[in-house]
C-alpha cells in the first residue's frame, strides 16, 4: 500500500474514532465502491501505437454523483488514485456539496505528447469510461497535467457518444463551452480566502503578513496572486527549478509572467535563488502554503518549518506525524480538503449553471465562491475551538473530519447502509 493511501486511511480512522462513529463507517469508506482500469490506445505522430493505462475510482455515492479530477502524470498509481478519491468524498461532504468522491488518472507525461496525441488520449479516456460517466453519475474535472483544453475535448467526445450536448458532464471547461472564467483560478482563490480567514483568527489579521508558496502551478500562482491582493506579502515561491526568496516581497504578477514565458520561477529577476524546491517551506514566513504535491512536510523536515500557519493547497502535503509535531509547537495546519476546496465548489457552481442552461457573471460567481469558502472555514474553526477545549492534541483536520464524516454517516444511515 502506498504511503499516501496509508496516510489517508490513518486520518480517516482517526476521524471515525474522534466522532464516535460506528466501525462500519470506516469499513465502507476505506474501500471505493467501484474501480475501473482501462487501456487507451493512441496512434502516435511517429506512426507507432502506444497503449496508456488509465483509472477511474468512484469512491462513495452516499451524498450524490461522484466528483473529482483527472490526473495525467507519469507517476500515478491506482492506490494514490484511491487516496485522492477518498479525500474528494471528504472534501465534497465538508463543503456541503451534493457529491460523492471520485478521481481519475492516466499514467503519462503529457509534456512529451504533441497536441494531437494529447487530444487522442483525452478522447480515448472518455470512450473507455463512457458507461460510468455522466452529468448525474460521475462528473470529472481537471487535475495535475490536465486543463480546460483537455476538458473541452472530453466533453465534446462524451456529447458525441451521447448524441446531444451535455455540458454538465465535465466541469472547468472553457467559457465558450459553458464554463465559467472563475474556474481557472478558483482553487487558488479559495486557498487565499481560507488563508485570510485563518490569519485573522490565529495571527490577528492578514495585512503585511508574509506568505511562502511551495509549488507555482495553477493553485500556487493564484493562491499567491489573490493573497497578495488581500494584503499578504509573498516572500517565497518555488517550482521544480528551485526557490526564489525575497524578504522584501515578490511581484506575483511578474513571477506569473516569468513562469508562463520560461517555465521556471528561478528566472524571476530578483530575490535569492535556492536550488531546493522545498526551501520555500523553510524560509522565515508567517504562513507557508504547500501547493505542490503530497508528502512534502514529513517527520524528516518538519523541524525546518518556521511558520505558525500552514495552509494546504495541495492534496496530502503534510503527513499525519508531521502535523502532530507542528501542533505541539502551536502551529495550525488548515487541512487540504478545506483549504483547496475552491476548485470543486466552483465546479459545483458551473455544474448548476450547466444543468439549468443559466449564466452568472464572473463577479457574481466569485462572490458565491467566497461566501461558501468563508462559511466552510467558520464552521470548521468553531468545531476546532470546541474540540480543543476538551483536548489539546486535537488538530484542525480533526474538526473538519468530524463535520465531513457526520454528514456522510447521516446520509448512509438514512439510506439504510448503516
Amino acid at each position: 500500500m502506498s504511503v499516501f493511501l496509508q496516510n489517508v486511511l490513518s486520518t480517516l480512522k482517526r476521524g471515525v474514532a474522534l466522532g464516535g462513529f460506528p466501525e462500519g463507517l470506516y469499513k465502507l469508506l476505506s474501500k471505493p465502491e467501484r474501480v475501473v482500469a482501462v487501456s487507451i490506445p493512441v496512434r502516435m505522430d511517429s506512426g507507432g501505437l502506444e497503449v496508456f493505462e488509465g483509472f477511474r475510482v468512484q469512491h462513495c455515492s452516499a451524498l450524490g454523483p461522484y466528483k473529482g479530477g483527472i490526473r495525467f502524470h507519469p507517476d500515478v498509481t491506482l492506490e494514490d488514485d484511491i487516496a485522492l478519491a477518498t479525500l474528494m468524498t471528504l472534501k465534497n461532504s465538508l463543503a456541503g456539496l451534493p457529491y460523492g468522491g471520485g478521481k481519475g488518472a492516466v499514467r503519462v507525461d503529457p509534456r512529451k505528447l504533441s497536441a494531437r496525441e494529447l487530444e487522442q488520449l483525452a478522447r480515448g479516456y472518455v470512450r473507455a469510461l463512457y458507461p460510468v460517466l455522466g452529468e448525474l453519475v460521475d462528473i470529472p474535472a481537471p487535475d495535475v497535467g490536465t486543463d480546460s483544453r483537455v476538458m473541452a475535448w472530453m466533453v465534446d467526445e462524451y456529447s458525441k457518444l451521447l448524441g446531444r450536448n451535455a455540458p454538465a458532464s465535465f466541469t472547468a471547461k472553457p467559457a465558450v463551452l459553458w464554463g465559467n472564467p472563475v474556474r481557472e483560478y478558483a482553487t487558488g482563490f479559495g486557498c487565499a480566502v481560507v488563508t485570510r480567514e485563518a490569519a485573522e483568527r490565529l495571527l490577528g489579521g492578514s495585512k503585511g503578513l508574509t506568505l511562502a508558496v511551495q509549488g507555482f502551478g495553477n493553485t500556487g500562482q493564484w493562491h499567491a496572486y489573490w493573497a497578495s491582493k488581500m494584503g499578504f506579502k509573498v516572500v517565497a515561491i518555488s517550482d521544480l527549478s528551485g526557490t526564489v526568496y525575497d524578504p522584501d516581497g515578490i511581484d506575483v504578477e511578474k513571477a506569473m509572467k516569468v513562469k508562463s514565458e520560461t517555465g521556471k520561477v528561478v528566472n524571476y529577476p530578483g530575490g535569492e535563488k535556492l536550488s531546493d524546491p522545498k526551501a520555500a517551506l523553510y524560509v522565515d514566513a508567517d504562513v507557508v502554503a504547500p501547493d505542490a504535491v503530497e508528502n512534502q512536510i514529513t517527520l524528516e523536515n518538519v523541524g525546518k518549518v518556521k511558520a505558525k500557519l500552514v495552509v494546504e493547497g495541495a492534496n496530502g502535503p503534510t503527513t499525519p506525524e508531521a502535523e502532530l509535531e507542528l501542533a505541539k509547537r502551536g502551529a495550525v495546519v488548515v487541512p487540504d480538503f478545506l483549504a483547496n476546496a475552491g476548485g470543486v465548489v466552483m465546479s459545483y457552481l458551473e455544474w448548476v449553471q450547466n444543468l439549468q442552461w443559466y449564466w452568472w457573471s464572473e463577479e457574481e460567481t466569485r462572490a458565491k465562491l467566497e461566501r461558501i469558502m468563508r462559511d466552510n472555514f467558520e464552521r470548521v474553526w468553531a468545531k476546532f475551538e470546541e474540540m480543543r477545549r476538551s483536548s489539546r492534541e486535537v488538530v484542525m483536520r480533526d474538526a473538519a473530519l468530524v463535520i465531513a464524516l457526520q454528514r456522510i454517516y447521516d446520509a448512509m444511515k438514512a439510506r439504510g447502509w448503516l
